[in-house]
């Protein structure tokens, strides 16, 4: 699904009573980078991406990149540079494999890899540095370096704390990773956002077992107001849309285990099919199994790793509903961007969700296998009552926004840095 960048340009706000005009931001770019190669990006690839532009309309004359070079130390990255490349990366999103973005993208990335260390200066202004993303935190001297370079106080952003609260869900070794990452955000930042009050509570308490209190600002991620493009995702049969990388966390095997019972129960021809949207990620050999092996679910289920968000945002608009069907959350961003196109969604009962859909959605155990059967079926009828319900509810939600997010984030700098 895509995230993109607010529409309208963001105010300054919260002037630094150091210096007039809001503080200087240095955007660590990290991420973005590492993900060159992904045709398809995570939830927080388009977080930064919608911070990256959110912070050019904001003042580009304030802003400047760096991060730390793949092999390397830290490094500034030029500004023109920086755009081509987040302007390729859109293109690239947009297509999914094969766009046309890639190759300006991995042009533009291999020359930000010939950029050497250069000090960012003292300044004038007071300055944040703006850390959206958990990749390279686990390497504390390296920030600790960075920051004294750029006579810089840190803000970072907390998207989750699964790898701690849910170890079972991520590679082996990722937990131990993620604690060493936590303790240099509770080390070096001054301020914190997160994007839920689920991840708040669990942020503020993590924090506190390692001794600091910060800033801490909940800004829920902002929900675009889209149309779909081109035909609403026509299809011979109804169908449902399950979103996100497949990986245990997500309940993909719940979903594949009723819909292959569905085929076995009443034929292919009366089962609606499966999309599932999302690369293939790790410690899923059972799902794979299935998707790669089940000459039942090959009938049914369509597996689409590499869609762009273009032809995502027309399946989703046409399906029955949107399936939600994880364990453990941050954000319910793929439930927000469902509702925010008119497309119902069956959700498992989890407090990132609920905050996120309110009363719309259908809320169900992950665990409840019969209980979604049940659902799934009602809602794959033509003038099915729950799904017709739902489509009543939506009309009293409202997503959060882009620019209500950007205040609260904008102003927790100026609150750093003062």
């Amino acid at each position: 699904m895509s995230v993109l960048a607010p529409s309208a340009a963001v105010a300054p706000i919260g002037a630094s009573s150091r210096a007039p005009g809001p503080a200087e931001v240095v955007m660590d770019i990290s991420g973005l980078l590492s993900r060159w190669r992904q045709a398809t990006p995570t939830g927080i690839d388009r977080v930064e991406m919608a911070y990256a532009q959110a912070l050019i309309e904001r003042d580009p004359e304030r802003l400047a990149f760096g991060g730390l070079r793949p092999g390397g130390g830290y490094a500034r990255f030029p500004t023109a540079v920086v755009r081509d490349y987040l302007e390729a990366t859109q293109e690239m999103w947009a297509l999914g494999e094969g766009g046309d973005g890639a190759r300006r993208g991995r042009l533009a990335f291999l020359a930000m890899l010939d950029i050497r260390p250069t000090p960012g200066g003292a300044g004038r202004r007071p300055r944040a540095y703006l850390h959206l993303s958990p990749r390279g935190l686990e390497r504390l001297r390296a920030y600790e370096a960075a920051l004294k370079r750029e006579h810089a106080r840190m803000v970072t952003f907390v998207h989750d704390l699964i790898p701690l609260e849910h170890p079972e869900f991520v590679r082996e070794g990722g937990a131990a990773l993620f604690r060493r990452k936590l303790e240099t955000l509770a080390k070096l930042s001054d301020g914190v956002l997160v994007n839920s009050q689920a991840t708040a509570t669990a942020t503020s308490a993590h924090l506190a077992r390692l001794g600091r209190q910060t800033m801490l600002r909940i800004a829920p991620l902002g929900v675009p107001s889209l149309a779909p493009a081109g035909r609403r995702g026509r299809r011979e049969k109804p169908y449902f849309v399950v979103l996100g990388t497949i990986e245990p966390r997500k309940n993909h095997l719940l979903l594949l285990n009723i819909w292959r019972r569905w085929v076995e129960q009443e034929g292919a021809e009366a089962a609606p099919d499966l999309v599932v949207v999302g690369r293939r990620g790790w410690e899923n050999e059972n799902i794979l199994d299935l998707l790669d092996r089940s000459p039942v679910l090959g009938r049914v289920v369509d597996e689409r790793g590499g869609l762009g968000d273009v032809a995502t945002r027309s399946l989703v608009a046409g399906a029955r509903a949107v399936l939600c069907p994880s364990f453990a959350e941050g954000y319910g961003l793929a439930v927000a961007e469902a509702l925010q196109l008119g497309t119902p969604v069956i959700a498992s009962d989890i407090a990132a969700h609920r905050e996120v859909g309110g009363a719309a959605p259908d809320y169900l155990d992950p665990l409840d296998g019969p209980a979604w059967a049940r659902a799934l079926r009602d809602y794959a009828q033509p003038d099915s009552p729950r799904r017709r319900a739902q489509q009543a509810r939506l009309a009293d939600w409202k997503g959060a926004g882009w620019t209500e997010h950007f205040q609260i984030a904008f102003q927790l700098i100026e609150d750093v840095v003062r």
